[in-house]
């Protein structure tokens, strides 16, 4: 994509928040002012996120407040998809523990379902979200519920999530609890399926959306699930060399450094008898190793690496991390 924008391609963005758009409260370098150059040149905006704790309105107010365009209708969340999937295979009125904040209760009830909060209102099953003041007692709740049989829903299972601090237990953790507590695994409606990402492409009428995300176990993985191209952006969870690493279905098509390359040109890959290059750089691949002749803080050496590495190993089920070689080291 030499000599265009890599927004250019697309009709639609549809974006991560978390380590995305921001970290705890503070918005990441550069990403509001990337967000608000999309609407001048007619490419629609969503955010598609597996964040559990607050309702898309609130979601949207935030981004507002951080400066970011945002209407409540570009929120998309997993709660919402883990309504529309319990409503699917409950009858309405059904009784459902809430395992997270009001949020969540919010979105079961405009299922037409019946939120609870204790086993001995007899629900019918347990629908799992993240939130803040989550402790010991409402995990034990959802076991025992999880445990006597009933429909187990998660609206996520992302594992951790930046905060201003730093990386922290997220949704997938707790689930995690439950699941060794009861032996059982939940249904999970949010990130990495697609039905969220196809919900938010629908949204916004998008024929050609880009997915960009921090996280390769959701975003990623999700975007592709979908069937949409996708790119992954440093300012969150995944690094170059967990990139690099990535098990087939949770490789990206594109790696950029932040929301700001998005107005850049693209580097194509070039390869020719086992020689990627991208720019400057040239990754060759001989047995576990990959050898780059390029500076290790210039993304095109992690670019040419990812193509170098991924055309040797086509199909990988689990993550496989080569074995760098740079020049001088």
């Amino acid at each position: 994509m030499a000599g265009t924008e890599l927004i250019s391609a697309f009709d639609a963005l549809l974006a991560d928040l978390d380590g995305v758009v921001y970290a705890g409260p503070h918005a990441i370098p550069g990403a509001v002012e990337s967000l608000r150059r999309l609407a001048g040149i007619g490419v629609g905006l969503g955010y598609v996120t597996n964040n559990a704790s607050r309702t898309p309105a609130q979601v949207a107010q935030h981004l507002r407040g951080l400066g970011a365009p945002a209407e409540d209708h570009q929120v998309v969340s997993s709660p919402q998809a883990a309504g529309e999937l319990l409503a699917s295979l409950l009858p309405a009125g059904a009784r459902v523990l809430i395992t997270g904040g009001e949020a969540l209760a919010r979105e079961i009830e405009l299922a037409g379902l019946v939120p609870v909060r204790s086993e001995a209102e007899k629900p019918v099953a347990v629908v799992q979200g993240f939130h803040p003041d989550l402790g010991w007692k409402d995990l034990a709740e959802a076991s025992y519920v999880v445990a006597g049989g009933a429909l187990w829903v998660a609206t996520n299972t992302d594992m951790s999530i930046p905060q201003a601090r730093g990386i922290a237990p997220g949704n997938g953790t707790l689930v995690a609890a439950v699941a060794a507590a009861t032996g059982r695994r939940p249904l999970v409606a949010g990130k990495p399926e697609a039905p969220l990402f196809h919900a938010a492409a629908k949204r916004l009428a998008a024929d050609r959306p880009l997915v960009v995300g921090d996280r390769l176990d959701t975003d990623i993985l999700g975007g592709n699930n979908a069937g949409f191209a996708t790119v992954a952006v440093l300012t969150g969870v995944d690094t170059r060399e967990s990139i690099l690493a990535a098990r087939t279905l949770e490789r990206p098509d594109y790696l950029i450094n932040d929301l700001t390359d998005l107005y850049r040109p693209y580097p194509a890959v070039e390869h020719d008898a086992g020689r990627y290059r991208c720019g400057a750089a040239v990754a060759v691949v001989h047995g576990h190793t990959v050898h780059i002749s390029g500076d290790p803080a210039d993304l095109d050496s992690w670019r040419a690496a990812c193509a170098a590495w991924w055309a040797a190993n086509p199909e990988t089920a689990t993550a496989l991390a080569p074995v760098l070689q740079w020049p001088d080291h």
